[in-house]
């Protein structure tokens, strides 16, 4: 990622080079207006951090409107130690991603670079799928099954509209998919797509995230921010896992979005948003809702418009074009334009019952293609369980394991951490925090494993 640092003053502007650069981020750093207007006309730039202040007839405000002109803009960062509340305001009307003053945090500021790169890299996604995501294009649209087809006219439906959405599905299923379409594909494609997965964020935190908060409302709260409802506009927030949101939680965002209005943790003043809102769970609210576990005027709510997506297993039909589609794009990644399935593997894709659905089938076909040794993806070439061998846990512990030519104990391992992560997903009905406790990991340590596995979601890893 590659940050342009704009400042007249040559000391902060070697500081934050050495800062940034440490950081794992390509720098550049020029002292006024003119010359980043050079850099960002030679250069490809994904945020700007500049200061408000720049001699005595430029600004922070300059620099922003010259990035407004363009036609992929780079986030934008203001650091002043002249700011007051109505030039924040002003900053943040102007495009600038956030505001910090003077003197600063250093892990304060690089924990903000690196949430504005986050949301430069979601902008560029939302930007492609918008370009591919077209009925019967990319992963979501590919099948032939009269519940996706049914599951597609219903988003052909909504997208256009302000109604709220409730996704309910299983887990890998592709719910955030389904609400990234319903996005692109309504007026708001050009703004913001901020997705937020309750259930890896405790009470405070997920408040703080969704409502904001003012400075001092909590330890380390040393600068306001404005929650993720204000921050995307008129774009579209994701509530992902939003039936583990907490009760006491509940009753603050039934409030929000029934008034449209949010009030910053620590403050008194409320805040209108215009964003819409679609949830997404892969719970069966109306029984939360019996056991007392979610309230019943928020379900009523959120479920204004209900999109039911199929699990894999009953929607067999489309595996062969699915398992095809991620193959393409092991193809086009790897650079094996030759791979392909051979008719048993195949077969044997179509018979499985995927319990980690449309994800675990895409995970299995990257496996695959990166551990094929030729072009023909063969029954050897699938997880062991696919092919009905038992698990590996399945031997005597006393009989002595058999080593044949080829054999890979890294990826033997790998294959049986995976296998076990992915029954626990099951068996806990995709949720992490269980699936967690009945493998006796810690959350943290469960969320590592994922990624590592690359069985995690984007908002997980982030």
């Amino acid at each position: 990622m590659h940050i342009l640092v704009v400042d007249d003053e040559l000391s902060m502007r070697e500081f934050l080079e050495v800062l940034l650069t440490r950081a794992g981020y390509q720098v550049t750093c020029v002292d006024g207006v003119r010359a980043a207007r050079e850099v960002l006309g030679s250069a490809q730039v994904d945020l700007i951090v500049t200061d408000m202040k720049l001699g005595t007839s430029q600004s922070g405000m300059d620099v922003l409107r010259a990035v407004r002109a363009l036609p992929e803009p780079p986030e934008v960062i203001v650091i002043t130690a002249f700011g007051t509340a109505a030039s924040a305001v002003e900053a943040m009307r102007e495009g600038a991603y956030d505001y910090i003053g003077k003197p600063f945090d250093n892990e304060e500021l690089k924990l903000l670079v690196q949430k504005a790169l986050e949301k430069r890299s979601l902008r560029r996604e939302n930007v492609s799928l918008r370009e591919h995501l077209v009925p019967g294009a990319g992963v979501m649209g590919v099948g032939r099954s009269e519940r996706m087809r049914a599951v597609w006219s219903l988003v052909e439906k909504v997208a256009p509209t302000r109604s709220t959405v409730l996704i309910h599905g299983e887990s890998g299923t592709g719910k955030e998919l389904i609400a990234k379409a319903i996005h692109l594909k309504s007026q708001r494609a050009g703004l913001p797509f901020l997705p937020v997965n309750c259930a890896a964020l405790n009470e405070g935190v997920l408040e703080s995230e969704l409502f904001g908060h003012v400075k001092g409302a909590f330890t380390g709260a040393t600068q306001e921010r404005p929650g993720l409802l204000v921050h995307a506009g008129e774009g579209t927030v994701f509530l992902d896992e939003i039936g583990e949101v907490p009760l006491a939680t509940q009753v603050k965002l039934l409030r929000v979005l029934q008034e449209r209005k949010v009030k910053p943790v620590g403050s008194a003043a409320e805040i209108p948003f215009h964003a819409r809102v679609v949830a997404a769970t892969n719970r069966r609210l109306e029984a939360e809702v019996k056991a007392g576990r979610f309230r019943e005027d928020l379900f009523y709510r959120l479920n204004v418009i209900t999109l039911e997506l199929p699990p894999l297993r009953e929607r067999a039909g489309d595996i062969p074009l699915l398992a095809e589609h991620f193959l393409e794009r092991q193809r086009q990644e790897l650079g094996r334009l030759g791979l392909r399935f051979s008719p048993e593997a195949l077969a044997v894709l179509s018979a499985y019952a995927f319990p980690g659905n449309v994800r675990q089938l895409e995970n299995i076909v990257e496996r695959a293609a990166t551990l094929a040794d030729g072009d023909v993806l063969t029954l050897a070439s699938l997880p062991p369980t696919l092919r009905g061998e038992p698990a590996p846990s399945a031997a005597a512990p006393t009989e002595e394991p058999s080593l044949g030519s080829g054999f890979s104990l890294e990826h033997y391992l790998d294959d049986a951490e995976r296998r076990y992560l992915l029954a626990a997903l099951s068996q806990a009905g995709g949720v992490k925090t269980r699936a967690a406790d009945l493998l006796g990991l810690t959350f943290r340590s469960f969320r590592y494993r994922l990624a590592k596995h690359g069985l995690s979601d984007r908002d997980d890893e982030a």
